[in-house]
């Protein structure tokens, strides 16, 4: 009796292994599944409107007093990001605008000198703050080189402003609405301090110009 018991005991455990093994076989041959969300493409766009606010400094060399402010104004602004990785993104940042340029302190009386457009194409490098979901803010640091065309003068006979390069920093955020769009708003403050020269009277006089404009944005956000 015993024998008999051991055998069927042995024949069951045979048909039980046989039927795991033939399963296993037939899930190694099932593909595997594909990943439930591809990585977001380290690409992203953004279109802002932009008030740039001037600091109103500057001085005419050997002018005791002398002064110089530029008009506020607000343009339109587009740039391009690139993501390293979560955290990490390089921000081109594009836009172009004019500036008119006034006497001030004991240069006054020359009212608007002359006006100048300026192309300021910024590069910065940007952490991003991953840990407050749909809240996604940022800091960035980086160069801006400031481009001054089309220059014309008015109390001024001649006015050019020489191209600069300037230390820019940056602070803002993205609320993202889904996984491609979001609402930006974006604040940077950028030293700008070219030299430049100018005829007055028919008299050569040269300076430097303490611009340092603060640009504070709002906009949309797109990631591929």
């Amino acid at each position: 009796m015993t024998i008999i018991k051991t055998a069927y005991a042995i024949i069951v455990a045979g048909t039980v292994a046989t039927a795991f093994v033939a399963e296993a076989s037939d899930l190694d041959s099932v593909p595997y599944a594909p990943a439930i969300a591809a990585s977001p493409s380290p690409w992203q766009l953004r279109l802002r409107a932009l008030g740039a606010i001037t600091s109103d400094s500057g001085r005419v060399d050997r002018l005791a007093g002398s002064d110089l402010s530029y008009s506020d104004t607000v343009f339109p602004e587009f740039d391009i990001s690139y993501f390293f990785n979560d955290n990490i993104a390089a921000e081109l940042i594009l836009g172009t605008t004019y500036a008119k340029v006034r006497g001030g302190g004991s240069i006054a009386g020359l009212g608007e000198v002359g006006e100048t457009w300026l192309l300021p194409p910024t590069l910065t490098l940007q952490y991003h703050f991953t840990d407050f979901g749909a809240f996604r803010p940022y800091v960035g640091a980086g160069v801006n080189y400031t481009n001054f065309y089309k220059q014309s003068g008015k109390t001024a006979e001649r006015l050019h402003v020489n191209n600069a390069f300037g230390v820019a920093l940056q602070v803002g955020f993205d609320y993202m609405i889904d996984s491609h769009w979001g609402l930006n708003v974006d604040a940077k403050k950028i030293f700008l301090r070219p030299d430049f020269e100018a005829t007055v009277g028919g008299n050569e006089v040269t300076g430097k110009a303490r611009i340092d404009p603060v640009l504070i944005g709002a906009g949309i956000t797109y990631r591929f």
